[in-house]
């Protein structure tokens, strides 16, 4: 049987290696489709995307290109990937010859749920530590003049695309899904989390993994070896919390 493609979508300021390096770790039941948005890596030099739907229809048209427009996906996002990756999920669905097998969402309130506290409008300086706290993380990229200066256009623009998201519908996904949080974050409780619960009518599984906002970060293997359980289980038998 042909692998699941898992289609990966950026949090705020990333790029499509983040996801690429996972490739020496994904079983061979998986296949990772890393998304690049414009404004990093190889498309750097084009404007980065400031709205959710520009950025969702950019990665609809990877995603048909590299998947040929058929076979089995499953889609994950991380905070702001999330969104997209939520977004991403209905765009597809509307697509006949790709099966949505599951939605993998992580480290992110569910949809209707914005938050509070906004970086966009602060200068970089305030900007910078605003979202480290968001994250709590910070590339070591931005410590250097330089490369910050390279760096905080894109990231400008992802932080203010979450933070002006809306969801494009309020109509429940056919497919289920999975929320994923680090077991110590700080920023996104489980209760958050769980909202994610609203958008689909097929079920949702919770698991929690060691680490914070970004434990993502920390134990790739560890993540895809719960992203290929799940892909495996069937819709709506798996509606307990995991921790």
């Amino acid at each position: 049987m042909e692998p699941i493609a898992l289609v990966c979508l950026p949090f705020a300021g990333a790029g499509a290696s983040f996801f690429r390096a996972w490739e020496k770790h994904v079983p061979e039941t998986l296949r990772i489709v890393a998304v690049q948005l414009p404004g990093r890596e190889e498309r750097f030099v084009e404007l980065p995307h400031t709205d959710v739907a520009q950025a969702v229809a950019d990665a609809y048209d990877q995603v048909v290109r590299l998947t040929g427009g058929a076979g089995r996906v499953a889609v994950f996002g991380h905070s702001l990937g999330a969104v997209l990756a939520y977004e991403l999920a209905h765009k597809l669905g509307e697509l006949e010859g790709i099966s949505v097998e599951r939605l993998f969402v992580s480290g992110s309130p569910g949809p209707w749920d914005g938050r509070e506290a906004r970086a966009s409008d602060l200068d970089d300086e305030a900007f910078l530590a605003q979202v480290r706290r968001f994250a709590g993380y910070a590339h070591p990229a931005l410590e250097h003049p330089d490369m910050r200066e390279l760096l905080l256009p894109t990231l400008r623009a992802d932080v203010a695309m979450h933070e002006n998201y809306r969801p494009s519908t309020d109509k429940s996904l056919q497919v289920p899904v999975t929320a994923l949080r680090g077991r110590h974050d700080e920023l996104v409780s489980g209760a958050a989390v769980a909202r994610w619960a609203d958008v689909t009518e097929s079920g949702l599984s919770m698991v929690e993994l060691d680490g914070g906002h970004m434990y993502l970060a920390d134990d790739v293997p560890a993540l895809l070896r719960v992203i290929d359980a799940q892909v495996q289980t069937l819709p709506g038998a798996d509606r307990a919390p995991v921790r």
